[in-house]
């Protein structure tokens, strides 16, 4: 009996407010007040009835009803906050659903966020703070994870094996090496974790397809999706889909509650077993490794690859300029590192998407803006505005940012010598840094203001070094006397 792993993705994005043609003596100093809440709550509340209510109460009665019937979810942090705090009912029909001992919760990144592609401390740590959240909320402790929006390769595995977890999932992308289908358990190709593969065409049928009248298959109804999968090959079927399916993507006057309704019974029928991501991952002995290096990074996005968010140049320079924010803001902390991460959801890239035919009318079906150029200049913005509310933070108890403080590689003093190339990331490096360095090169550098101009331009001081000096003595290093 080939197992059915029903898998609902749940997230809610903040979308920002656009700052742009603004009265001239307009100004916003906290990024937080960039967020559109208003637009943002009218969004929720709608999904949350019609998906995170309405949905759920028919997952819960089929759970309670049928007892060969499991599923899993993978819900962000985000998502859940936002319950918490605007649809305790869902929150509380989710944790009905949990005490079922049927129902799986996965991890994933916190804030549903591009951290993988910024620094593997914050993806790991967006990663554990979304478990504790789940405990605290669910009373579930996941044993599975996933990257944001099934990115995947090698190095993404091997961090998921490290923190523990037992199973990943990501697209079934048919050029994979070593790929026999979808419906198979998969192990990584460097480390032992299992891995499940996303049967894209079965989990589109219902996604895209359902209330498509020019598909050949329209109407479909749940006996007949049940028969597809009883005729499937292989162990496992990963059927992967938006929850916000069930009642906003797919509207209520689709049929597409009663199809929910109806599927798990249909497919007890046809023949067709249920079963959890790790459940599933475990139970089936794996047919090979799945190598995705690097530079081959996957995702159940577009063309199965990462240019859903950064398919274009204004989009990459948007997570350079994040990527380097972030030093700041980890540096910081607190509010400094919430507001950062809100700016790094993966939402706010997916609307710069410039994108033809079917993958971009599915960008503009979720782009607030109704135009990827206004989205890139928007995001923009609002990373100015995140950038200067950093530097006041920092300023305003700079000695503790200071010694926490350390910049990105394409920040720090480089200094060439003849046989070296000598680096100074942080103002403790920058005194090991000058003295190593010969007399006259070190003093050549004070004296053309090369240091100063670091201090200032990198490490946010309001004067030179000696404003360093006299701003935060127990931190400066003891330079050489010349200096």
């Amino acid at each position: 009996m080939v197992d059915l792993i029903l898998l609902f993705e749940v997230h809610q994005p903040l979308r920002i407010k656009p700052f742009i043609g603004t009265p001239p003596g307009s100004k916003v100093e906290d990024p937080l007040e960039l967020f559109d809440w208003d637009l943002n709550w009218i969004v929720f509340d709608r999904v949350a009835e019609n998906v995170y209510i309405r949905a759920s109460k028919i997952v819960l009665e089929a759970l309670r009803e049928i007892e060969e019937f499991k599923v899993t979810f993978s819900i962000s942090g985000i998502a859940l906050e936002l319950m918490r705090r605007r649809a305790p009912q869902a929150l509380e029909l989710l944790r009905d659903i949990a005490s079922t001992g049927r129902a799986e919760f996965m991890a994933q990144t916190y804030y549903h966020s591009l951290a993988w592609f910024i620094d593997i401390e914050e993806f790991t740590s967006q990663i554990l703070d979304h478990v504790k959240l789940v405990e605290e909320l669910l009373g579930y402790k996941p044993t599975s994870a996933e990257n944001t929006e099934f990115i995947y390769n090698n190095d993404v595995a091997c961090a998921l094996h490290n923190m523990g977890f037992k199973a990943t999932v990501t697209e079934g992308v048919d050029w994979i090496p070593g790929f026999k289908g979808p419906n198979h358990v998969y192990e990584a190709y460097t480390c032992p974790i299992r891995v499940l593969t996303r049967n894209y065409r079965l989990s589109d049928d219902i996604g895209f397809r359902f209330s498509l009248k020019t598909w050949d298959q329209y109407p479909l109804t749940a006996d007949k999706y049940a028969s597809w999968l009883s005729k499937s090959h292989g162990d496992v079927i990963l059927v992967a889909l938006d929850y916000e399916t069930f009642g906003e993507h797919q509207r209520p006057e689709t049929g597409i509650y009663e199809f929910l309704k109806w599927l798990p019974r249909e497919s007890i029928k046809a023949g067709v077993g249920f079963a959890t991501v790790t459940e599933a991952a475990l139970r089936h002995r794996p047919v090979g490794a799945l190598d995705i290096p690097p530079w081959n990074t996957i995702s159940w996005a577009d063309e199965r690859d990462l240019s859903a968010w950064l398919g274009n140049e204004v989009q990459r320079l948007g997570l350079d300029v994040l990527k380097t924010l972030y030093s700041y803001a980890k540096a910081i902390g607190g509010s400094a590192l919430r507001a950062w991460r809100l700016y790094s959801l993966s939402d706010h890239f997916y609307y710069q998407a410039t994108k033809m035919g079917p993958a971009g009318e599915v960008h503009s079906y979720f782009n607030p803006y109704r135009s990827p150029y206004k989205a890139q200049i928007v995001y923009h913005v609002a990373l100015k505005i995140l950038e200067e509310h950093l530097v006041r933070l920092a300023r305003a108890d700079y000695c503790r940012f200071l010694e926490r403080f350390r910049a990105p590689t394409s920040l720090c003093y480089h200094i060439t010598l003849s046989d070296s190339l000598l680096e100074a990331c942080s103002l403790k490096e920058l005194g090991e840094v000058l003295e190593k360095l010969p007399k006259h090169i070190a003093e050549e550098h004070v004296a053309k203001g090369y240091i100063d101009k670091w201090v200032r331009e990198v490490l946010l001081a309001e004067g030179g070094l000696e404003y360093v000096r006299s701003m935060c003595p127990s931190l400066t290093p003891v330079y050489p006397s010349t200096i």
